[in-house]
Protein backbone atom coordinates (compact mmCIF):
# COMPACT_ATOMS: atom_id res chain seq x y z
CA UNK A 1 0.00 0.00 0.00
CA UNK A 2 1.09 3.63 -0.65
CA UNK A 3 0.96 6.00 2.40
CA UNK A 4 -0.14 9.40 1.96
CA UNK A 5 -0.58 12.33 4.24
CA UNK A 6 -4.10 12.90 5.16
CA UNK A 7 -4.72 16.76 5.05
CA UNK A 8 -8.54 17.20 4.66
CA UNK A 9 -11.13 15.17 3.31
CA UNK A 10 -10.24 12.13 1.22
CA UNK A 11 -11.85 10.82 -2.25
CA UNK A 12 -12.07 6.75 -1.40
CA UNK A 13 -11.97 6.45 -5.31
CA UNK A 14 -8.28 7.76 -4.87
CA UNK A 15 -6.98 5.48 -2.34
CA UNK A 16 -4.27 2.90 -3.10
CA UNK A 17 -5.74 -0.08 -1.28
CA UNK A 18 -9.15 0.35 -3.97
CA UNK A 19 -6.37 -0.47 -7.20
CA UNK A 20 -5.34 -3.96 -5.56
CA UNK A 21 -7.28 -6.29 -7.47
CA UNK A 22 -6.48 -9.94 -8.33
CA UNK A 23 -4.25 -9.05 -10.80
CA UNK A 24 -1.28 -7.30 -8.98
CA UNK A 25 -2.19 -9.68 -5.60
CA UNK A 26 -1.39 -12.38 -8.50
CA UNK A 27 2.15 -10.90 -9.11
CA UNK A 28 2.59 -10.38 -5.33
CA UNK A 29 2.96 -7.11 -5.57
CA UNK A 30 1.45 -3.54 -6.37
CA UNK A 31 4.53 -2.13 -7.64
CA UNK A 32 4.16 -1.43 -11.62
CA UNK A 33 7.19 -1.09 -13.83
CA UNK A 34 8.35 -1.63 -16.59
CA UNK A 35 8.53 -5.61 -16.96
CA UNK A 36 5.32 -5.80 -14.89
CA UNK A 37 2.20 -5.33 -16.92
CA UNK A 38 -0.17 -2.80 -14.94
CA UNK A 39 -3.47 -5.38 -15.37
CA UNK A 40 -4.04 -9.04 -17.22
CA UNK A 41 -6.85 -9.61 -18.67
CA UNK A 42 -9.02 -12.81 -19.95
CA UNK A 43 -6.57 -15.44 -21.78
CA UNK A 44 -3.89 -13.68 -20.26
CA UNK A 45 -4.60 -13.85 -17.14
CA UNK A 46 -5.87 -17.77 -17.19
CA UNK A 47 -2.28 -18.61 -18.66
CA UNK A 48 -0.79 -16.82 -15.65
CA UNK A 49 -2.50 -18.57 -13.10
CA UNK A 50 -1.70 -22.05 -15.30
CA UNK A 51 1.93 -21.34 -15.06
CA UNK A 52 1.91 -20.12 -11.14
CA UNK A 53 -0.34 -22.02 -9.21
CA UNK A 54 -0.40 -25.70 -8.15
CA UNK A 55 -3.45 -27.56 -6.51
CA UNK A 56 -3.19 -30.62 -4.93
CA UNK A 57 -4.62 -32.76 -1.98
CA UNK A 58 -2.66 -32.73 1.59
CA UNK A 59 -2.13 -36.59 1.15
CA UNK A 60 -0.53 -36.05 -2.52
CA UNK A 61 1.59 -33.38 -1.00
CA UNK A 62 2.43 -35.31 2.42
CA UNK A 63 3.39 -38.76 0.36
CA UNK A 64 5.49 -36.59 -2.20
CA UNK A 65 7.51 -35.30 0.45
CA UNK A 66 7.71 -38.24 2.20
CA UNK A 67 8.65 -40.42 -1.11
CA UNK A 68 11.54 -37.48 -1.45
CA UNK A 69 12.98 -37.57 2.04
CA UNK A 70 13.70 -41.34 2.50
CA UNK A 71 16.28 -42.08 5.86
CA UNK A 72 17.50 -45.35 5.23
CA UNK A 73 18.69 -47.19 7.94
CA UNK A 74 22.74 -47.23 8.47
CA UNK A 75 21.89 -51.59 8.38
CA UNK A 76 24.00 -54.22 6.55
CA UNK A 77 24.10 -58.08 6.48
CA UNK A 78 26.33 -59.04 3.95
CA UNK A 79 28.13 -58.65 0.45
CA UNK A 80 25.24 -56.73 -0.75
CA UNK A 81 25.60 -54.19 1.93
CA UNK A 82 28.95 -53.20 -0.90
CA UNK A 83 26.83 -51.98 -3.40
CA UNK A 84 24.88 -50.14 -0.79
CA UNK A 85 27.12 -48.46 -0.03
CA UNK A 86 28.65 -47.48 -3.38
CA UNK A 87 24.63 -46.23 -3.91
CA UNK A 88 25.98 -43.35 -1.66
CA UNK A 89 29.25 -42.75 -3.28
CA UNK A 90 30.16 -39.99 -5.71
CA UNK A 91 29.72 -42.26 -8.98
CA UNK A 92 26.28 -43.44 -7.91
CA UNK A 93 25.48 -40.47 -5.91
CA UNK A 94 22.00 -41.23 -4.44
CA UNK A 95 21.51 -37.78 -2.37
CA UNK A 96 20.74 -36.68 -5.79
CA UNK A 97 17.11 -38.28 -4.90
CA UNK A 98 17.13 -36.89 -0.82
CA UNK A 99 18.27 -40.36 0.35
CA UNK A 100 21.73 -39.96 1.26
CA UNK A 101 21.04 -39.38 5.17
CA UNK A 102 21.89 -42.85 6.24
CA UNK A 103 20.85 -42.94 10.19
CA UNK A 104 22.21 -45.02 13.15
CA UNK A 105 19.50 -44.95 14.79
CA UNK A 106 16.26 -47.33 14.14
CA UNK A 107 14.14 -44.34 15.89
CA UNK A 108 15.15 -42.04 13.21
CA UNK A 109 14.76 -43.93 10.21
CA UNK A 110 12.03 -44.98 8.18
CA UNK A 111 13.38 -47.57 5.44
CA UNK A 112 15.24 -50.37 6.27
CA UNK A 113 17.31 -52.45 3.67
CA UNK A 114 17.54 -55.49 4.12
CA UNK A 115 21.25 -55.86 1.80
CA UNK A 116 22.39 -59.29 2.51
CA UNK A 117 21.29 -62.89 3.62
CA UNK A 118 19.36 -63.03 6.83
CA UNK A 119 19.93 -66.07 9.36
CA UNK A 120 17.45 -67.54 11.51
CA UNK A 121 19.27 -66.34 14.53
CA UNK A 122 19.01 -62.39 13.16
CA UNK A 123 15.76 -62.66 12.15
CA UNK A 124 14.20 -61.07 15.38
CA UNK A 125 16.43 -58.58 15.68
CA UNK A 126 15.55 -57.39 12.42
CA UNK A 127 12.39 -57.96 13.29
CA UNK A 128 12.67 -55.46 16.13
CA UNK A 129 14.70 -52.92 14.46
CA UNK A 130 11.99 -52.93 11.88
CA UNK A 131 9.19 -52.06 14.93
CA UNK A 132 11.19 -49.65 16.24
CA UNK A 133 11.40 -47.76 13.03
CA UNK A 134 8.88 -44.30 12.72
CA UNK A 135 5.96 -44.84 11.07
CA UNK A 136 4.82 -44.56 8.36
CA UNK A 137 8.30 -46.91 7.46
CA UNK A 138 9.38 -48.94 4.28
CA UNK A 139 11.53 -51.98 4.09
CA UNK A 140 13.61 -52.67 0.61
CA UNK A 141 14.95 -56.76 0.20
CA UNK A 142 18.29 -56.28 -1.67
CA UNK A 143 19.42 -59.15 -3.47
CA UNK A 144 18.53 -63.36 -3.81
CA UNK A 145 19.67 -64.18 -0.79
CA UNK A 146 17.33 -61.87 1.48
CA UNK A 147 14.11 -62.60 -1.65
CA UNK A 148 14.57 -66.29 -2.11
CA UNK A 149 17.81 -67.54 -0.13
CA UNK A 150 19.73 -67.72 -3.37
CA UNK A 151 22.52 -69.82 -3.49
CA UNK A 152 22.31 -70.66 0.26
CA UNK A 153 19.10 -72.49 0.31
CA UNK A 154 19.41 -74.39 3.26
CA UNK A 155 18.38 -74.49 6.59
CA UNK A 156 20.17 -71.57 8.66
CA UNK A 157 18.49 -68.85 5.82
CA UNK A 158 15.41 -67.49 5.60
CA UNK A 159 13.36 -65.22 3.42
CA UNK A 160 12.74 -61.79 3.89
CA UNK A 161 9.18 -61.64 3.22
CA UNK A 162 8.84 -64.81 5.61
CA UNK A 163 8.92 -62.49 9.03
CA UNK A 164 8.38 -58.83 7.97
CA UNK A 165 6.51 -56.73 5.33
CA UNK A 166 8.89 -56.30 2.26
CA UNK A 167 7.64 -53.29 -0.34
CA UNK A 168 10.40 -53.75 -2.66
CA UNK A 169 12.24 -57.28 -4.16
CA UNK A 170 16.06 -56.26 -5.70
CA UNK A 171 17.28 -59.37 -7.51
CA UNK A 172 20.51 -60.02 -8.24
CA UNK A 173 23.90 -61.22 -6.66
CA UNK A 174 24.42 -58.94 -5.71
CA UNK A 175 22.55 -56.31 -7.15
CA UNK A 176 24.71 -53.35 -8.76
CA UNK A 177 24.03 -50.05 -7.32
CA UNK A 178 21.73 -48.88 -10.11
CA UNK A 179 19.80 -51.51 -9.05
CA UNK A 180 19.31 -50.76 -5.95
CA UNK A 181 18.52 -46.89 -6.91
CA UNK A 182 15.78 -48.41 -9.08
CA UNK A 183 14.37 -49.81 -6.27
CA UNK A 184 14.18 -46.70 -4.47
CA UNK A 185 12.71 -44.86 -7.24
CA UNK A 186 10.17 -47.85 -7.88
CA UNK A 187 9.22 -47.25 -3.89
CA UNK A 188 9.06 -44.15 -4.59
CA UNK A 189 6.51 -44.48 -6.89
CA UNK A 190 4.60 -47.08 -4.32
CA UNK A 191 4.16 -44.19 -1.80
CA UNK A 192 3.11 -41.46 -3.93
CA UNK A 193 0.18 -44.21 -4.73
CA UNK A 194 1.57 -44.44 -8.39
CA UNK A 195 2.99 -47.64 -8.74
CA UNK A 196 3.83 -50.05 -12.17
CA UNK A 197 1.61 -52.08 -13.27
CA UNK A 198 2.70 -55.72 -12.57
CA UNK A 199 3.64 -58.56 -14.34
CA UNK A 200 -0.04 -60.24 -14.40
CA UNK A 201 -1.06 -56.89 -15.81
CA UNK A 202 1.43 -56.30 -18.53
CA UNK A 203 1.00 -59.78 -19.74
CA UNK A 204 -2.99 -60.45 -19.00
CA UNK A 205 -2.08 -62.65 -16.78
CA UNK A 206 -4.31 -62.00 -14.16
CA UNK A 207 -6.64 -64.75 -12.60
CA UNK A 208 -3.69 -67.53 -13.17
CA UNK A 209 -2.69 -67.02 -9.59
CA UNK A 210 -1.97 -70.15 -7.60
CA UNK A 211 -5.11 -71.45 -5.17
CA UNK A 212 -3.93 -73.41 -1.82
Amino acid sequence: MKRERLGGPVDPSKLRVRELNAHQLLRGSELEGPNRPAHLEGEELERYVEERVLTTTLDSAVAWARSNSFFPLAFGLACCAMEQFHAAGPRMDIARFGYEAFRASPRQADLIILAGRVSIKMAPIIRRLYDQMLEPKWAISMGACCSSMGVFNNYALVPADKFMPIDVHVPGCPPRPEALMHGVLKLRDLVQDNPDSGWRERYGAVGTEERP
